[in-house]
């Protein structure tokens, strides 16, 4: 039977970081995150293909809890593996901190799930704040009608035994071509998922936000008739000064 791996790599809590900069991020894009990422040399945080199962009220905000898959190996991983108690895929769904975000590592693969209903309803009711893979997940129907946001490729039958071995949790990973480290700071929009390293997160969340109030002038000065010359970017004296006066009369 699979064995549960020694955690090599503590989770921060919440506190490390600063609830303000998780707070400010569920008011911030994954897209305008993206652009402040870029900004610093960082091209490839965004998790490719991972979708919302359903549309979300907020953005989704947590911190990164991993779990990683390798390819099966058929002698080592039958179906009754699952009655080992401390099986990866069972012992992350049990060890996932409350407010946390559990991301799996399935190779960019979702012929096989991930996991199903029963598993992401428990990460619910053990208060996760999500959970993303870079395959998919089975009962997808089922899952997008829970209280959690859940981001998948694709919807996949299978189990996850007939394509995938889980052998680390809380380990670093790679999903959908992005580097999550345990830790880093996750936001999931309709966009889709980014990761941002904890180091920076704070930072990051500073610039985002002031980011945010321009594109919201930039919104409001398109929707007037403004030309996008001189205001996207903002390079037009004029459309500083404008800018200054909007931030003032809307206490932004």
């Amino acid at each position: 039977m699979s064995k549960l791996v020694d955690v090599s790599v503590e989770l921060p809590n919440e506190a490390a970081i600063g609830m303000e900069v998780l707070e400010k991020l569920r008011y911030v894009s994954t897209a305008t995150l993206a652009t402040a990422l870029f900004k610093r040399g960082l091209r490839n945080q965004m998790i490719q293909e991972a979708q919302p199962l359903a549309p979300l009220g907020k953005n989704m905000v947590g911190l990164a809890y991993t779990l990683r898959y390798i390819p099966a190996r058929e002698d080592l991983n039958p179906i009754s593996v699952f009655q080992d108690a401390t099986h990866p895929q069972r012992k992350a769904v049990e060890s996932c901190p409350p407010g946390a975000v559990l991301v799996i590592d399935s190779r960019g693969n979702a012929r096989a799930a991930s996991a199903g209903s029963i598993l992401i309803r428990r990460l619910m009711v053990r208060g996760c704040a999500g959970v993303v893979t870079d395959g998919g997940f089975r009962d997808s129907a089922e899952i997008a009608a829970l209280d959690i946001p859940a981001f998948h490729r694709r919807p996949s039958a299978p189990t996850n035994l007939t394509l995938h071995q889980a052998v680390d949790i809380n380990v670093p990973i790679g999903c959908g071509d992005a580097p999550v480290f345990p830790g880093d700071v996750v936001v999931g929009d309709a966009d889709g998922v980014i990761v941002i390293p904890a180091d920076i997160a704070e930072e990051i969340a500073e610039e985002a936000t002031a980011m945010t109030v321009y594109e919201d002038f930039v919104v409001a000065m398109v929707a007037k008739g403004h030309s996008i010359i001189g205001l996207y970017p903002l390079n037009d004296p004029k459309m500083k000064a404008l800018f200054e006066s909007w931030r003032k009369e809307n206490n932004r």
